[in-house]
């Protein structure tokens, strides 16, 4: 297979396994996804889909988070990991959202990476699955599998990023970043059993 047949058997197979691809992430709205993205870094989604629930019983929209002293949502977070600097961005980008953004989460890429704790990742999860932009965000199963897959060199997941939205139609982004994630963690782990994997198997014959 050249790279173009591979992306094709790919996209066709990871159709038939994942026609839904349900957001990972239990939110809301926006700014609920907002947070859970920012607290998934280094974290489970499964963890912090249990630890959302909570702060978001104290506050979920900006206007309540910023009653909040930033200790109480450390406390609240902490077993996601980093909640030192997560609860500061936490509670500094629910401030500025009140005061640039009239309360709501800003739909474009630019204003959502000026907020603290947020990078190109969050800012192409938060555009895809809350406001349906099309976006690539690569996580580690991404990178991992594309480079698997030889569709990317795995250099980075910057150029990875370049690449899928090179190889892949625009309409499909944001349900395909979807579905290779789910794919990455039924069929292909990081270290393990490969056995399963059989997309792999196949692209690489």
């Amino acid at each position: 297979m050249n790279k173009k047949e591979r992306a094709e058997f790919v996209m066709q197979e990871l159709e038939k396994l994942y026609p839904e691809t349900p957001v990972p992430l239990d939110h809301s709205d926006a700014y609920t996804l907002l947070i859970a993205v920012l607290l998934s870094a280094q974290c489970t989604d499964k963890r912090v889909n249990e630890i959302t629930p909570l702060l978001f019983r104290r506050a979920n929209t900006p206007q309540e988070m910023v009653l909040l002293e930033v200790e109480e949502i450390k406390s609240i977070i902490r077993p996601c990991g980093l909640s030192p600097a997560k609860s500061k961005a936490i509670h500094r980008l629910s401030e500025i959202i009140l005061e640039k953004h009239n309360g709501q989460v800003p739909d474009s890429f630019e204003d959502l990476e000026e907020l603290p704790g947020v990078g190109h990742k969050t800012a192409s999860v938060v555009m895809s699955q809350a406001f349906g932009v099309p976006a690539f965000p690569v996580d580690t199963h991404i990178h991992r599998l594309m480079t698997r897959w030889k569709l990317t060199n795995g250099k980075n997941v910057e150029q990875t990023e370049k690449d899928a939205k090179r190889l892949f139609p625009k309409e499909k982004w944001n349900k395909l970043h979807l579905q290779i994630i789910f794919y990455g963690r039924e069929y292909s782990p990081a270290r393990g059993d490969l056995s399963n994997d059989y997309i792999t198997q196949t692209v690489l014959a």
